[in-house]
């Protein structure tokens, strides 16, 4: 990331993969949640589609943290103290490792029970060794773990922005929010 206190805004494009990724991750934690709470006759059929989602997921993060990388983004208030920025800093960094860990552990997990991932019928990721079922359950727990901690870093982290946009009003939501009429000039 190149911070750059002139920019007001993150790149287009890293909005857009931000808000694509925000819809599609609540998407895939609330499947997560469902399958593991049901043995309806749809679960195997929500269980394809989520690790199709979740390898979508993964390629974009990968493209997200990339154009991050490679784009200005805004830098912090001034006035929030160190520790908040140390903290605002830190959550972002754990938002990605745990959006590159999770689907990796699925996918892990998924080897692990001999299950090779269809993403749509169009492309399917091999196992990465035989089956074994007791790394079957350690990725199995992993991968609930690093679920259940995505989502309160999740909520933690639209508690701060809503605490940015309405409470402090600093620029901080609008630097990632899509403004209404920007769409078609971006």
């Amino acid at each position: 990331m190149k911070p750059d206190n002139t920019v007001a805004t993150y790149s287009f494009t890293v909005r857009i993969i931000h808000w694509g990724m925000a819809v599609l991750l609540l998407s895939l934690l609330l499947a997560g949640l469902t399958m593991v709470r049901s043995l309806e006759p749809w679960q195997p059929a929500l269980l394809g589609l989520h690790k199709s989602l979740g390898t979508i997921a993964f390629i974009a993060v990968i493209t997200r943290l990339s154009a991050r990388l490679d784009s200005a983004s805004p830098g912090l208030p001034q006035a929030m103290h160190p520790l908040q920025r140390a903290a605002a800093r830190s959550s972002h960094l754990l938002l990605y490792v745990l959006m590159i860990a999770l689907p990796l552990s699925g996918y892990l997990m998924q080897s692990a029970a001999g299950r090779p991932i269809h993403v749509f019928d169009w492309l399917t990721i091999p196992t990465a060794f035989p089956v074994n079922l007791e790394l079957y359950g350690l990725f199995r727990e992993t991968h609930f773990a690093l679920a259940a901690s995505l989502a309160v870093l999740v909520l933690i982290h639209i508690g701060a922005a809503l605490h940015h946009g309405l409470v402090r009003r600093d620029g901080v939501l609008q630097s990632i929010t899509l403004p209404k009429g920007k769409l078609d000039k971006a």
